[in-house]
């Protein structure tokens, strides 16, 4: 499933077209995709201009005029692209095969018109519609912790939340209430750079008075680094995902633990290799030489 870092990619990528464009129409090639589409789902969007694209977690936002949000979660293999028009002909050549295409936004910007595709053969995404001034209160957003590239997380707040206890920092760290959108590649990544086993306590790195030891304050860095190292990379591309013309995201070049197993370590002076355990059934890659 695309994380954090890919769907940040997927915005960047889809905002020059879409921001300040008019849907002049929705088309909707089904009724479905993991769940109904919204009722009316073309007529509520088709004539409206995009105000801005956001993003919550691994959710992407498409702001729109008045107080309405289109909410797109990629799933398992959704992607967008762009494809300009000339004359209602395709100007470049289709990226996937077609019969995937499910919605397709017919944007104008500046009198060019092109089209923003959604294709998703697993039909594992969705989309919804929610008022912006409410975004607090769709469900999923409701208990959301804060982003990993944000103010808002720090060495103070992962103490507060980790205080005590006993529960895998592994397990801690995918918990979207405490970290928002920080995925299983990223935390083995920035678990390996903080030479922190993913085993160990998640209390042990705050102090008896609720204080944050070095150990997590150097973690709440490296989360944040490898997640900025990562969207300038353009994600990594693991199974379907791609960017939104059609390139590869590079990030997994990159990986010093994750799908590595029986690889050395390349921490400088380790000498160890690299193991993969399941936690709560989910594959951790890790060095149990150089993370304690």
């Amino acid at each position: 499933m695309p994380e954090l870092p890919e769907v940040e990619t997927v915005r960047r990528g889809l905002a020059p077209v879409m921001e300040g464009a008019l849907v002049n129409r929705l088309e909707l090639n089904r009724a479905d995709l993991r769940f109904p589409l919204p009722e009316a789902f073309a007529e509520k969007v088709s004539g409206r201009r995009i105000v801005s694209l956001g993003r919550r977690a691994k959710y992407l936002l498409i702001e729109l005029e008045d107080d309405l949000t289109l909410i797109s979660h990629l799933g398992m293999s959704g992607s967008f692209r762009i494809e300009e028009t000339v004359q209602g002909d395709f100007h470049h050549a289709r990226s996937k095969d077609s019969k995937h295409d499910h919605v397709i936004f017919h944007v104008e910007h500046d009198g060019k018109h092109q089209k923003v595709i959604y294709n998703d053969p697993r039909r594992f995404g969705f989309m919804h519609l929610w008022k912006r001034s409410e975004l607090d209160l769709y469900p999923a957003f409701a208990e959301l912790g804060p982003e990993p590239t944000g103010n808002a997380l720090d060495a103070d707040y992962l103490a507060r939340r980790l205080s005590g206890k006993s529960q895998p920092l592994k397990g801690a760290l995918l918990d979207q209430t405490v970290i928002a959108g920080l995925g299983n590649i990223y935390v083995c990544e920035a678990l390996w750079r903080s030479h922190l086993s993913p085993k160990r306590q998640s209390g042990t790195l705050v102090t008896p008075g609720g204080r944050p030891k070095k150990e997590l304050t150097r973690l709440t860095e490296e989360i944040r680094a490898v997640i900025v190292d990562a969207i300038a990379a353009g994600g990594s591309s693991l199974r379907d995902h791609i960017q939104t013309d059609g390139s590869l995201g590079y990030f997994q070049h990159s990986f010093s633990v994750y799908d590595r197993e029986g690889e050395a370590c390349r921490m400088p002076g380790c000498g160890g290799t690299v193991t993969r355990i399941t936690q709560s059934g989910r594959s951790t890659f890790y060095c149990p030489t150089c993370q304690k």
